[in-house]
C-alpha cells in the first residue's frame, strides 16, 4: 500500500471554511480521479504556530503508476483550484509513503 500524503498549513482565520471545502468539493474531486481507494484526514497536533493549524491528507493508493497518473493528469489543475480559492493562506508539502508493516 502507498500513501499520497498532502500536509496543509492553514491560517486558522479560514479554518472552518477550509475544512468545509476540502470535506464538501476538494477531496470528493480527488476521489473521482478514481487513482485511489480511499483517504484519511488528520489534524497535526506538533509544532503549531500561533495563527496557523496544520492537517495532513492520505490519500491511499494500489501502486505508483496510480500516483504517477494523478500526478500527471490530475493534481495540476485541482491544486490550482486551492490556490484560487485559498491563495497563501493554505501551503502544502506533499511526500509519498511506503508501507512496510
Amino acid at each position: 500500500m502507498l500513501i499520497y500524503n498532502v500536509t496543509t498549513g492553514v491560517d486558522k482565520k479560514i479554518e472552518q471554511e477550509w475544512l468545509i471545502w476540502m470535506k464538501e468539493v476538494h477531496i470528493p474531486e480527488v476521489m473521482k480521479t478514481q487513482m485511489f481507494l480511499g483517504y484519511r484526514m488528520y489534524r497535526v497536533l506538533t509544532a503549531a504556530e500561533d495563527d496557523t493549524v496544520s492537517y495532513a491528507i492520505q490519500y491511499q493508493a494500489q501502486s505508483i503508476n496510480q500516483i504517477e497518473h494523478y500526478l500527471d493528469k490530475f493534481a495540476p489543475s485541482l491544486r490550482e483550484e486551492v490556490k484560487k480559492k485559498f491563495g497563501d493562506k493554505a501551503v502544502s508539502f506533499r511526500t509519498l509513503l511506503e508501507e512496510v508493516l
